[in-house]
């Protein structure tokens, strides 16, 4: 079994690869089909980023219902599950 020596190390690089320069180019929320192929009751917010990859909160890494973005912006510290 190959271990992760630095969890939090290897997961930021990860994120890194993953969003580092990239654009955001659309903002919506989960419609409901989508939503119910995930098998989930609520819906999230989706970032569409400019390679064509798709990112959205989970409630938990299993990928068990939506969840909640927060933000430093006083205009929304948080982007909701709706």
């Amino acid at each position: 079994m190959n271990l992760i020596k630095d969890p939090q190390e290897h997961w930021t690089r990860v994120a890194a690869s993953v969003l580092l320069n990239r654009t955001i180019v659309a903002v919506r929320y989960l419609d409901k089909e989508e939503a119910d192929r995930l098998g989930w009751h609520g819906r999230s917010v989706v970032l569409h980023l400019d390679n064509g990859h798709l990112v959205w909160a989970s409630r938990d890494d299993e990928g068990n219902d939506a969840g909640v973005l927060f933000t430093t912006d006083p205009k929304a510290d948080a982007l909701p599950v709706i």
